[in-house]
């Protein structure tokens, strides 16, 4: 079985799964909802959603004849905190790449970039 945050990135390789998700971080709905605005049947947004639900990115609960889906953070919290980590490192080494590049170019007096001689 994949770890957790191996199955909320695969969960989350599908445009449609996370149009999906874009929809419910401003509120439950129910799968009929979610199913409008795409172009496929309502079988295939029930496989979306399982794909979600057992990524623990939805909740899904029945109302009489309906089923209501929910966002659930948890999983993007963990996939959140994982990239930060990634972010704070490449932003570091973003800067240094920019210290570097300052040191070897110098502009010109027509305004132009010419290479320092190392």
């Amino acid at each position: 079985m994949a770890d957790p945050l191996s199955t909320t990135f695969a969960a989350l390789a599908d445009p449609t799964r996370r149009e999906i998700l874009q929809r419910l971080s401003s509120g439950d709905a129910t799968v009929g909802e979610l199913a409008e605005p795409f172009a496929m049947s309502l079988p295939a947004i029930s496989k979306h959603l399982t794909v979600l639900e057992r990524a623990g990115l939805i909740t899904k609960s029945r109302d009489g004849q309906r089923r209501h889906c929910r966002i659930s953070v948890a999983p993007l919290q963990d996939a959140t905190s994982w990239l930060e980590l990634y972010r704070k490192h490449w932003e570091q080494q973003l800067g240094n790449l920019g210290d570097y590049l300052a040191t070897i170019h110098r502009p010109s007096a027509e305004g132009n970039t010419e290479e320092n001689p190392s």
